[in-house]
């Protein structure tokens, strides 16, 4: 455990919490920086995400929950020594799961989006991701306009449910829309023939394509680059920093940029960039 990182931040807290006086505002914000001391107290930090999201995060042969996300989480955590625990939501509620308490956190490909904030307290981006369209690599669809008049398939809850609603001329071309629970059910659909596309991470569906070794492509044209970050509640502003303080430690000393290379080949990450 890296002592030094959660004494500086405990200490912050601290310094923040007997500067803070006793007004209504200052009141607040030591009530902010209780956050981390009760997962601190608490000894465990719950992470709630969708355990069917390659290469973020998703269950492996043996049924472990493992990813980038994973990795990324797990080593935060032992730096600021506390337990790691994975908690599968149904991705279609985790704004709820995460504001009743059930999880500290959401994390797992969360796209921040300016309505999102307004609900959830974003760290800084981590991870870099585009919305896309994969299709069958046999398809004469070759562009988005060639999906006029045919079934795209994407996931319920989903930023890619955003991309579309942000563009309405395509997606009303479009013969319907099928929401499923999550993106691997779509791209089983697409494999068997009842999808024509499926709207979806760049980062998901590359790894998909490259684990799998089906016969998918991803079309040129894209629906919207977009930036993933870990979302907390409002007032938790003191959990948000420390484990961001964690991530910057980690991509300082290079612990970032291995954990990438080994799920997408290369370091990605944008984490202290």
């Amino acid at each position: 455990m890296k002592k030094s990182l959660l004494t500086f931040v405990c200490a912050a807290l601290v310094a923040g919490a007997v500067l803070s006086g006793c007004s209504k505002k200052d009141g607040a914000a030591a009530g902010a920086d209780a956050s981390l001391q009760k997962v601190v107290d608490a000894k465990k930090f719950v992470l709630g995400l969708d355990d069917a999201f390659p290469p973020m995060g998703f269950r492996d042969e043996a049924n472990q929950i493992v990813g980038y996300d994973v990795d990324l989480a797990r080593e935060a955590c032992r730096r600021l020594g506390v337990e790691f625990a994975a908690q599968p939501i149904n991705w279609d509620a985790k704004e709820q799961e995460l504001s009743t308490g059930n999880i500290d956190c959401i994390w797992n490909g969360f796209t921040i989006t300016e309505e999102r904030k307004q609900a959830i307290l974003y760290t800084p981006p981590y991870l870099k991701n585009a919305q896309v369209v994969v299709v069958n690599g046999g398809s004469p669809v070759q562009k988005l306009s060639d999906l006029a008049g045919k079934a795209v398939g994407t996931q319920q809850g989903s930023s890619s449910i955003d991309a579309l609603d942000a563009h309405p001329e395509f997606k009303g071309s479009l013969k319907e829309v099928v929401e499923f629970q999550d993106f691997l059910t779509a791209l089983m659909d697409l494999e068997s023939g009842r999808l024509d596309g499926v709207v979806i991470d760049v980062v998901v569906a590359g790894y998909n394509i490259t684990q799998s070794g089906k016969d998918f492509r991803i079309l040129g044209e894209n629906l919207g680059d977009e930036s993933f970050g870990i979302g907390f509640r409002l007032g938790d502003k003191a959990l948000e920093e420390g484990i961001w303080n964690a991530l910057l430690e980690m991509a300082k000393d290079g612990t970032v940029a291995q954990i990438a290379t080994k799920w997408f080949g290369s370091d990605i990450s944008v984490i202290g960039k």
